[in-house]
């Protein structure tokens, strides 16, 4: 299957111009789509693990981001987001690598923001080591040789795999995307904007709340 990013409107990934009804229930199949086999989370007992499958060379991602942030400072407290940069084709892995050494460093505050914005605004690409490596050259208070041997590190590469193995077992068709307690899926096409993207989340989190 074809691997793509979704084709929202401006309109609708900032205003919600599709939005659902409040108390609209979410309908499977069409709203949202139930796993066949449900997927381990990593979430501790109690809580819902929510994953954002994004890429960084994605312009929706990155319109994404600040209704995310937004979400989350109000997403009941028993939400726990997972990130998972996506594994679309070649290029897209060293992306996949830089989003996880900067989480191994405890560098994604706020340099996962700045490669979105090196992407989609200074418009430059990151589909290579060497571009990745170059980019965090110029990231001040970043130690190089540190970063270019998490990069190349096993942990890393251990991570890329399991990103990848969790994006198979959800079946992600493109970004921005996100899966629900490892039972649910839901992306911008089934929801129709992102803003219902998240108001889905939190209906299907309460479905997993009942049991």
């Amino acid at each position: 299957m074809k691997r793509r990013e979704f084709s929202l409107s401006a309109a609708a990934l900032t205003a919600g111009a599709l939005a659902l009804p409040a108390r609209a229930q979410p309908r499977e199949g069409k709203d949202y789509r139930k796993l066949a086999k449900p997927v381990a989370t990593e979430a501790p007992a109690g809580k819902i693990e929510v994953v954002e499958f994004f890429g960084y060379f994605c312009p929706h991602c990155n319109s994404f981001e600040p209704a995310l942030n937004a979400w989350l400072k109000t997403a009941p407290k028993d939400i726990v987001l997972h990130r998972v940069p996506v594994n679309f084709n070649a290029k897209t892995v060293p992306m996949q690598k830089l989003y996880y050494t900067l989480e191994g460093l405890g560098k994604l505050e706020p340099l996962h923001a700045q490669a979105f914005r090196y992407v989609h605004v200074e418009r430059k690409p990151l589909q290579e080591d060497a571009q990745v490596l170059a980019w965090a050259g110029m990231q001040p208070g970043l130690d190089q040789a540190k970063f270019k041997e998490m990069y190349n590190s096993f942990g890393v590469a251990n991570q890329i795999r399991k990103a990848t193995q969790l994006q198979q077992a959800y079946d992600v068709e493109g970004v921005p995307s996100m899966g629900v307690a490892g039972r649910y899926y839901v992306d911008g096409t089934m929801a129709g904007s992102t803003d219902n993207m998240l108001r889905l989340v939190e209906q299907l989190a309460a479905q997993v709340r009942k049991g």
